[in-house]
């Protein structure tokens, strides 16, 4: 068995014709993308050069990988009960139905309780299996091209990380970390469950007996112990304009 080199190919533009690298003149013009190259100017949609493939394939291939602007994403929120999440989803559903350019799906964490996951209780087990729905379901609707936003507690790192490979095999994810501190989400708790919690009338609850794994490198940190809920959505919605989702 020989192993056959893997030579590179170059386009040469004066001469209208390609040559392998080496077999190139000293001192002739010489052009070249790698693959690497090209993805990204699909993602992003630049125009890739008619040398560099036929016409047809770069349509065939702008259709496979569309740039953000074409792209489903998640939004998947993770915070501690009483951070904001459910308030800044719903305000980002609101903003994204304004828009019209994608359809937009909210899955708010007490909604999926009530329709998707009812019979599951508090476990660490039940808590994954809960965030593992969600995530699917983002995943299907990030998959044809629409807005997902998400805002399950999603305590455990290992799960997100999981969803988010589930999701990016289609489209974009975005975590945002709403990291209001434990302190300001207890004076928040109308329903006294934090207090319930420290009392031991509640078991497993999320920052008080069971842990909050904190997100490492999420693509928005948001702390809206001094930013109103408007203001929160404003910092999400700039970064889907820096990153080219909207």
């Amino acid at each position: 068995v020989k192993i056959v080199p893997f030579k590179e190919m170059v386009y040469l533009p004066f001469e209208d014709e390609y040559r392998f690298v080496d077999q190139v003149p000293k001192g002739t013009e010489s052009i070249s993308l790698s693959g690497t190259d090209i993805r990204k100017r699909v993602i992003t949609g630049k125009k890739i050069p008619s040398w560099a493939t036929f016409d047809d394939v770069a349509e065939e291939l702008r259709k496979a990988y569309p740039p953000p602007r074409k792209q489903g994403f998640t939004i998947f929120m993770t915070g501690l009960s009483g951070a904001g999440k459910s308030t800044i989803a719903r305000i980002l559903y609101s903003r994204f139905l304004e828009i019209g350019e994608r359809p937009v799906t909210l899955l708010d964490g007490d909604i999926v309780r009530m329709n998707l996951s009812s019979e599951l209780k508090f476990s660490k087990e039940h808590r994954d299996i809960n965030v593992r729905r969600i995530g699917f379901v983002a995943s299907e609707i990030t998959k044809n091209r629409g807005i997902a936003i998400c805002a399950p507690i999603a305590p455990y790192k290992n799960t997100r990380a999981e969803i988010r490979r589930t999701i990016e095999a289609y489209g974009g994810f975005i975590q945002v970390h709403v990291a209001t501190p434990i302190e300001e989400c207890e004076k928040r708790d109308r329903k006294g469950m934090y207090a319930k919690a420290r009392a031991g009338l509640i078991k497993g609850f999320t920052g008080v007996d069971d842990p909050y794994e904190v997100p490492e490198n999420p693509e928005v940190r948001i702390n809206t112990t001094d930013l109103t809920p408007d203001e929160a959505a404003q910092e999400i919605l700039l970064f889907l304009g820096q990153k080219g989702y909207i």
